[in-house]
């Protein structure tokens, strides 16, 4: 990567950043947005992302540039913004009769609400992708550092995040970022590759 020319900065409200924003968020959750709200995925995000104060929003976004593109993104949270959070930004934006997200909700319900198990004083990392022609390139290291600093300029204790228990190079790389597995969800009864692990750090 070359450093110099690289760029972080906030994301901004806007559409088609959104668009950049719901792509990653897809990739860096294997596909789940896309299965979960249908082929217009990309535009409800990217309407739920220029909104404030939930999970999606623009406000928790870190993207980094080069050359004026952008090649790779970060968002977290504190466990506090997120207990502020609205989760009906995303409903609005994908419709009320929305029958896809309401019937993934309703069955996957106990996945979608291990979000709600942060911890108190944790940070909680919740995607971060980079272009594939840079990947192993420093680029993800970078964002890495980027979002740890952000975590203790929040006065986090720990960075949390879940990763899925099948991707074993993603897990490898927060092993050696100094993280370590904390639980795995859920228990029993997981449906194939549909068991995840909590990894944390102390900051």
């Amino acid at each position: 990567m070359h450093q110099h020319s690289t760029v972080f900065r906030a994301a901004n409200p806007t559409f088609d950043e959104g668009r950049v924003f719901a792509r990653y968020l897809d990739t860096a959750a294997e596909g789940f947005f896309r299965f979960m709200l249908g082929r217009r995925a990309v535009d409800i995000v990217a309407t739920a992302f220029i909104q404030p104060d939930h999970d999606l929003s623009f406000q928790n976004v870190t993207f980094a540039e080069c050359d004026k593109t952008i090649v790779g993104m970060v968002s977290g949270y504190t466990a506090e913004q997120h207990r502020r959070s609205s989760g009906r930004t995303l409903k609005r934006a994908a419709g009320r009769w929305n029958l896809r997200m309401m019937v993934v909700s309703i069955l996957f319900a106990p996945l979608l609400r291990i979000i709600d198990t942060i911890g108190d004083g944790d940070f909680y990392l919740q995607a971060i992708a980079v272009d594939k022609e840079l990947r192993g390139d420093g680029l993800g290291s970078a964002l890495m550092d980027l979002i740890e600093d952000r975590a203790v300029a929040s006065g986090s204790a720990r960075l949390a995040l879940d990763v899925s228990a099948k991707n074993e190079g993603a897990r490898k790389l927060y092993e050696r970022r100094g993280m370590t597995i904390e639980s795995q969800w859920p228990k029993r009864l997981a449906l194939p590759g549909l068991r995840f692990v909590r990894m944390t750090k102390a900051l």
